[in-house]
């Protein structure tokens, strides 16, 4: 096999380093998200500028200024989440093993200092939610954790200081 890195190699691994990794759930919210915009969120706004419109002088006229300010917000967001959608490499999580921490695992961790326990999803950064225990695999907790096995001991600088954790379990589920 030849292992040289020609121009054309080199264009395709680019690309797919430059590639933002996601759940296949993930995708799917992106992907709902995209066609609520489309199909509801922007024709809203559509007639809402349509009304406005009809009240007369524009110069003047607050309704139409705000709905048009929206449809800009909207357009943006829909060219963010076509952007977001393309660049996407879904892994999937099917066969996971849990020897030890990868992309889409659950990790239970303790903080060594305090002993509260927390349980996290390992996720990429687009569908990372903390209010649903969903952390992104390139975040300071997410990078520290990638690889480890359980009983692992990693520390952590984060904004509040370094905070030490050991790896209680890892999951699927």
């Amino acid at each position: 096999m030849n292992s040289k890195i020609t121009p054309a190699r080199g264009k395709i691994i680019g690309a797919l380093m430059n590639k933002i990794p996601i759940t296949k759930e993930g995708f799917d919210k992106l992907k709902k998200d995209l066609e609520m915009l489309k199909n509801i969120s922007i024709p809203e706004n559509i007639r809402d500028i349509e009304v406005a419109r009809s009240h007369g002088d524009l110069s003047e006229n607050a309704e139409y200024t705000a709905a048009k300010e929206r449809q800009s917000y909207l357009h943006g967001k829909l060219q963010e989440l076509e952007n977001n959608l393309a660049s996407c490499n879904i892994i999937p999580l099917t066969g996971v093993k849990t020897d030890k921490v990868v992309f889409g695992c659950f990790v239970v961790i303790a903080d060594t200092d305090g002993g509260d326990e927390i349980k996290y999803q390992l996720v990429g950064p687009l569908e990372s939610d903390i209010n649903q225990n969903k952390i992104s695999v390139t975040s300071p907790i997410g990078r520290a954790l990638i690889g480890k096995k359980i009983d692992a001991e990693i520390t952590v600088k984060t904004p509040g200081g370094t905070r030490n954790f050991q790896i209680i379990d890892i999951s699927v589920e």
